[in-house]
């Protein structure tokens, strides 16, 4: 009965607040109606249902799983027992469903990366239920935007893309897409939040929160403003059903538009690092460091010869503008470098000792070669030792309290291999191959290539608590 009383409190302000507005009620209420239907009409004939098939390879039923990575029975049979209980391996083809919005008349369409991962067919069905084969242009899991294409196409209906820079919390937002294959659906929201950063979502993400119903099958669908113009790509739910539960994410239109340019140019995503250690601005830093307001991205050390170091950033500088804008928190901050391609000449705006002070910074390119782009022997390698590995950036190097950004992160272990056995876990750092320092993936695997015709590899690992020797065996 509380929340009853309560809620007629606020329908009872509401109310009033109508009738004290020169219109009625109604009229009001017909005027948001039509407004909401104008949206509809002019941006769903530029939203698509995307259908996707892929091959996935699965396990039979045929071996022994009770047995099969139980590292006990090793003692007694040694490893060798394994070549007569490898799982049966069967190619299974499975399908996918998902949204899209049409931004180029000649058949560009921006999606979700999740949407067409894996995808060996994907075909895609127009408002007036013509089918078309698309091609991946390319994707890009971090953000999870996606670009594909319709060929031997043109005239296509398209949606005004946005500016999702100017969104404020409590805007009207409509999201459009396919909820569980029903085609051609709109729901309205409001902007709940901005800036989410903390979603674990995707690697690099800054989504806009809505309230607006999301549900499975609406994922790469337009998230609209009230002027019918694309902010958002609708992305993921949070949910304890499986439904939706009030609380939506979608990518914000200009990072879509930052990654689709990429996408377009290069068929990838190149990130730019600044080299640097960041931390937000408190209260009591911002009174230690002589700042006017709680806001700006502190940095606490430089990176030894990165861009930061040659341009002459400090240690302690504070860095309240990012190419003319206010950088935000960390997330956001962190997301307009990456954002940014490498060798551009960016413009921030820093207080030191109090002071204001502009400097510019030529940014380089992120190392992201990972275990895709190395040769097959040190990727068979790899995949014998049980482990895959990727670059090692700033901000998870803080989150393992290293001092450095040298070495290289273990992203995956396969269960049951000699790194499983060994102990290995994702999240550790290997920091020397056989005794000599790997800075990059350049050395590691170099240092994995010696080592390939041995029977085994010595790594030193480090988890931010501390370091130790690991002999891992090379299975043959």
């Amino acid at each position: 009965m509380k929340f009853l009383k309560i809620l007629c409190i606020g329908c009872s302000f509401i109310f009033l607040s109508i009738l004290s507005s020169n219109a009625t009620a109604s009229e009001i209420l017909k005027k948001t109606g039509d407004a909401f239907r104008s949206i509809a009409k002019e941006a769903l004939p530029a939203v698509v249902f995307i259908n996707v098939e892929s091959t996935i390879e699965v396990e039979s039923q045929t071996s022994h799983p009770f047995f099969r990575n139980d590292p006990f029975f090793d003692q007694f049979f040694g490893r060798g027992w394994r070549q007569f209980d490898q799982p049966e391996k069967k190619e299974r083809k499975q399908q996918g469903q998902g949204s899209g919005f049409i931004i180029s008349s000649d058949g560009y369409i921006l999606t979700n990366s999740h949407v067409v991962e894996n995808a060996t067919r994907i075909t895609v069905t127009l408002s007036d239920d013509r089918k078309f084969d698309a091609k991946l242009i390319g994707a890009d899991p971090k953000t999870e935007v996606a670009l594909i294409k319709l060929d031997k196409v043109e005239n296509l209906p398209i949606v005004e893309l946005g500016d999702s820079e100017q969104l404020e919390v409590g805007e009207w937002v409509l999201a459009a897409g396919n909820p569980f294959g029903l085609s051609q659906t709109v729901t309205a929201g409001i902007v709940s939040a901005l800036g989410r950063t903390d979603t674990q979502l995707t690697e690099y993400g800054n989504f806009i929160q809505t309230d607006a119903a999301i549900n499975p099958g609406n994922s790469g669908g337009p998230l609209l403003n009230i002027d019918g113009k694309v902010v958002g790509i609708n992305t993921a739910i949070m949910t304890r059903s499986g439904g939706n539960m009030g609380i939506g994410f979608a990518i914000p239109i200009n990072q879509a538009i930052a990654i689709k340019e990429q996408l377009i140019n290069h068929g990838k995503v190149s990130r730019s690092v600044l080299g640097v250690y960041i931390q937000d601005v408190n209260e009591e830093l911002a009174k230690k460091f002589d700042l006017d307001d709680v806001k700006g991205i502190l940095i606490s050390d430089i990176i030894e010869d990165s861009a930061a170091e040659e341009a002459g950033l400090q240690g302690g500088d504070v860095i309240i503008e990012f190419e003319g804008k206010p950088t935000g928190k960390l997330g956001s901050f962190r997301n307009k470098v990456a954002s940014t391609p490498p060798n551009t000449i960016v413009k921030l705006k820093i207080v030191r000792d109090g002071k204001y002070k502009d400097i510019e910074v030529t940014t380089r390119a992120m190392d992201v070669l990972t275990i895709n782009d190395i040769s097959e022997e040190v990727s068979d390698t790899l995949e014998k030792i049980g482990i895959n590995v990727k670059s090692l950036d700033s901000n998870e190097a803080k989150a393992l309290k290293l001092n450095t950004e040298n070495g290289i992160l273990i992203s995956e272990v396969s269960e049951g291999s000699s790194a499983w056995r060994a102990g290995i876990q994702p999240g550790q750092v290997i920091t020397n191959v056989n005794r000599k320092p790997v800075n990059n993936i350049e050395d590691f695997s170099k240092a994995i290539q010696e080592s390939s015709k041995n029977d085994s590899v010595l790594f030193l690992i480090t988890d931010g608590k501390g370091s130790r020797f690991v002999v891992i065996n090379i299975d043959k």
